[in-house]
Protein backbone atom coordinates (compact mmCIF):
# COMPACT_ATOMS: atom_id res chain seq x y z
CA UNK A 1 0.00 0.00 0.00
CA UNK A 2 2.66 2.52 1.02
CA UNK A 3 5.58 1.15 -1.02
CA UNK A 4 3.98 1.23 -4.44
CA UNK A 5 5.90 1.78 -7.65
CA UNK A 6 4.97 5.45 -7.59
CA UNK A 7 6.48 5.82 -4.13
CA UNK A 8 9.65 3.93 -4.98
CA UNK A 9 11.27 7.22 -5.98
CA UNK A 10 10.74 8.75 -2.53
CA UNK A 11 12.81 7.72 0.45
CA UNK A 12 11.37 5.70 3.30
CA UNK A 13 11.73 8.69 5.61
CA UNK A 14 9.69 10.82 3.20
CA UNK A 15 7.06 8.09 2.98
CA UNK A 16 6.85 8.02 6.77
CA UNK A 17 6.44 11.80 6.90
CA UNK A 18 3.70 11.70 4.26
CA UNK A 19 1.90 8.90 6.10
CA UNK A 20 2.20 10.85 9.36
CA UNK A 21 0.64 13.94 7.77
CA UNK A 22 -2.17 11.83 6.29
CA UNK A 23 -2.87 10.18 9.64
CA UNK A 24 -2.96 13.58 11.35
CA UNK A 25 -5.32 14.98 8.70
CA UNK A 26 -7.59 11.94 9.03
CA UNK A 27 -7.45 12.14 12.85
CA UNK A 28 -6.23 8.53 12.92
CA UNK A 29 -4.56 8.72 16.33
CA UNK A 30 -3.45 5.08 16.51
CA UNK A 31 -1.69 5.22 13.12
CA UNK A 32 -0.21 8.64 13.94
CA UNK A 33 1.22 7.32 17.21
CA UNK A 34 2.66 4.21 15.55
CA UNK A 35 4.38 6.28 12.86
CA UNK A 36 5.70 8.72 15.46
CA UNK A 37 7.30 5.78 17.30
CA UNK A 38 9.01 4.73 14.08
CA UNK A 39 10.20 8.28 13.42
CA UNK A 40 11.58 8.56 16.94
CA UNK A 41 13.48 5.26 16.56
CA UNK A 42 15.00 6.56 13.32
CA UNK A 43 15.81 9.94 14.86
CA UNK A 44 17.50 8.26 17.84
CA UNK A 45 19.80 6.28 15.56
CA UNK A 46 20.59 9.44 13.58
CA UNK A 47 21.50 11.22 16.80
CA UNK A 48 23.62 8.29 17.98
CA UNK A 49 25.47 8.02 14.66
CA UNK A 50 25.54 11.79 14.10
CA UNK A 51 24.48 11.44 10.50
CA UNK A 52 21.62 11.14 8.07
CA UNK A 53 20.39 7.59 7.47
CA UNK A 54 19.90 6.16 3.99
CA UNK A 55 17.01 3.89 3.00
CA UNK A 56 18.94 0.72 3.83
CA UNK A 57 19.57 1.89 7.40
CA UNK A 58 15.95 3.02 7.80
CA UNK A 59 14.81 -0.36 6.49
CA UNK A 60 16.99 -2.09 9.09
CA UNK A 61 15.37 -0.02 11.84
CA UNK A 62 11.88 -0.81 10.56
CA UNK A 63 12.72 -4.53 10.47
CA UNK A 64 14.02 -4.41 14.04
CA UNK A 65 10.87 -2.61 15.17
CA UNK A 66 8.71 -5.20 13.40
CA UNK A 67 10.62 -8.02 15.06
CA UNK A 68 10.22 -6.40 18.49
CA UNK A 69 6.51 -5.95 17.89
CA UNK A 70 6.07 -9.59 16.81
CA UNK A 71 7.80 -10.76 19.99
CA UNK A 72 5.77 -8.36 22.13
CA UNK A 73 2.48 -9.50 20.59
CA UNK A 74 3.40 -13.15 21.19
CA UNK A 75 4.25 -12.42 24.83
CA UNK A 76 1.04 -10.43 25.36
CA UNK A 77 -1.07 -13.21 23.83
CA UNK A 78 0.66 -15.80 26.01
CA UNK A 79 -0.13 -13.65 29.05
CA UNK A 80 -3.78 -13.36 28.01
CA UNK A 81 -3.62 -9.60 27.48
CA UNK A 82 -5.58 -9.62 24.22
CA UNK A 83 -6.44 -5.90 24.18
CA UNK A 84 -2.77 -4.95 24.38
CA UNK A 85 -1.89 -7.66 21.84
CA UNK A 86 -4.46 -6.22 19.42
CA UNK A 87 -2.86 -2.80 19.78
CA UNK A 88 0.54 -4.36 19.09
CA UNK A 89 -0.80 -6.14 16.01
CA UNK A 90 -2.09 -2.83 14.67
CA UNK A 91 1.31 -1.19 15.18
CA UNK A 92 2.93 -4.17 13.46
CA UNK A 93 0.60 -3.70 10.46
CA UNK A 94 1.65 -0.05 10.25
CA UNK A 95 5.35 -0.99 10.29
CA UNK A 96 4.87 -3.78 7.75
CA UNK A 97 3.18 -1.33 5.37
CA UNK A 98 6.58 0.34 4.94
CA UNK A 99 8.54 -2.91 4.55
CA UNK A 100 9.03 -4.68 1.21
CA UNK A 101 6.63 -7.53 0.49
CA UNK A 102 7.82 -10.61 2.34
CA UNK A 103 8.76 -13.71 0.36
CA UNK A 104 6.72 -16.83 1.03
CA UNK A 105 8.15 -20.28 1.61
CA UNK A 106 7.52 -21.41 -1.96
CA UNK A 107 9.48 -18.46 -3.34
CA UNK A 108 12.36 -19.00 -0.89
CA UNK A 109 12.84 -22.73 -1.59
CA UNK A 110 14.39 -22.30 -5.09
CA UNK A 111 16.70 -19.54 -3.79
CA UNK A 112 17.90 -21.79 -0.95
CA UNK A 113 18.23 -24.79 -3.27
CA UNK A 114 20.35 -22.76 -5.70
CA UNK A 115 22.63 -21.74 -2.83
CA UNK A 116 22.95 -25.36 -1.71
CA UNK A 117 23.84 -26.37 -5.27
CA UNK A 118 26.39 -23.53 -5.43
CA UNK A 119 28.04 -24.70 -2.19
CA UNK A 120 27.99 -28.29 -3.44
CA UNK A 121 27.64 -29.76 0.04
CA UNK A 122 24.25 -31.21 0.95
CA UNK A 123 25.15 -32.03 4.56
CA UNK A 124 23.97 -30.02 7.60
CA UNK A 125 27.59 -28.84 8.03
CA UNK A 126 27.09 -26.53 5.03
CA UNK A 127 24.36 -24.55 6.77
CA UNK A 128 26.56 -21.52 7.52
CA UNK A 129 27.85 -21.32 3.96
CA UNK A 130 24.33 -21.56 2.53
CA UNK A 131 22.99 -18.91 4.91
CA UNK A 132 25.84 -16.55 3.93
CA UNK A 133 24.78 -16.88 0.28
CA UNK A 134 21.01 -16.67 0.80
CA UNK A 135 20.64 -13.87 3.37
CA UNK A 136 22.09 -11.04 1.23
CA UNK A 137 19.75 -12.07 -1.61
CA UNK A 138 16.61 -11.95 0.54
CA UNK A 139 17.63 -9.11 2.84
CA UNK A 140 14.56 -7.25 4.06
CA UNK A 141 12.21 -9.62 2.28
CA UNK A 142 12.48 -12.73 4.47
CA UNK A 143 12.87 -13.43 8.15
CA UNK A 144 16.12 -15.14 9.13
CA UNK A 145 14.25 -17.77 11.14
CA UNK A 146 12.15 -18.67 8.12
CA UNK A 147 15.23 -18.97 5.88
CA UNK A 148 17.01 -21.00 8.57
CA UNK A 149 14.10 -23.46 8.78
CA UNK A 150 14.07 -23.95 4.99
CA UNK A 151 17.86 -24.44 4.87
CA UNK A 152 17.66 -27.04 7.67
CA UNK A 153 14.80 -28.81 5.88
CA UNK A 154 16.61 -28.96 2.54
CA UNK A 155 19.95 -30.00 4.04
CA UNK A 156 18.54 -32.83 6.14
Amino acid sequence: MICSAANSMTSLKQQLQTALRDAMRNKDHARRNAIRLLNSAIKQVEIDTRGELDDAAVLDILQKEAKKLRETVAELEAAGRNDDAESGRFELEVVEAFLPKQLDTETLRPIVQAAIDEVGDHSPKAMGQVMRIVMPQVRGRADGKQVNAIVRELLS
